[in-house]
């Protein structure tokens, strides 16, 4: 199958929705990913194959060369830098980096703010700027309760609704940057001849 062309694609809702998109312009014959926790599946016809990986891990396959196409948020394009061509913008994913606090927050001491994110590169730089020293506190899920437990005073994650904030009563602050899912290219075959990638 070396004449197929391997498309990344973060497991969960982004997969269905580029999966939707790619469908909708022709790109590929296949409808819906089945959900049997098969992570390959071949589109004969188009020539197209789909891996289906972990959000943050799309980069690194493209990166590697281990698939030529991946779909990931803006957001962890930003966090990890990836050697990868990042092409256009897509017409979903759309959400926003921020800080929120707890309500009716104590405004802490500047010289020691304690802050949980799954973006300790972004949230660094961002405080840096604001001439504000920050300890990370680097977490992985369920960021929201991190300053209902008392482990930080403020978190820097994604947004959506902020229903989620919200129903842990936080506020967003600040916005750092706003996310969308982008296109992005193993760096290597842009510039190669008798490219695979006439199809985008």
């Amino acid at each position: 199958m070396k004449d197929f062309i391997t498309i990344a694609l973060p497991k969960g809702r982004m997969s269905e929705e580029s999966l939707s998109h790619f469908y909708q312009c022709g790109i590929t014959k296949i409808k819906e990913f089945n959900h049997d926790r098969k992570l390959i599946f071949d589109d004969i016809e188009k020539k197209i194959k789909f891996l289906l990986v972990r959000s943050k891990d799309v980069g690194t396959y493209i990166e590697q060369g281990a698939a030529d196409i991946g779909v990931i948020g803006f957001d962890l394009l930003k966090e990890h830098e990836f050697n990868v061509y990042i092409s256009t913008k897509l017409p979903f994913g759309k959400c926003r980096l921020s800080v929120a606090w707890p309500q009716n927050h104590d405004e802490p001491n500047k010289r020691h703010i304690k802050v949980a994110t799954k973006y300790p590169r972004i949230t660094s730089k961002y405080f840096y700027e604001q001439g504000i020293n920050i300890e990370l506190i680097n977490l992985y899920g369920s960021i929201e309760i991190a300053p209902l437990t008392g482990i930080s005073h403020a978190i820097v994650d994604l947004v959506s609704t902020g229903e989620t904030l919200k129903a842990n009563n936080l506020i967003e602050k600040n916005r750092i940057l706003n996310s969308e899912a982008r296109l992005i290219f193993f760096m290597p075959l842009m510039f190669s001849k008798g490219s695979k990638l006439q199809i985008f």
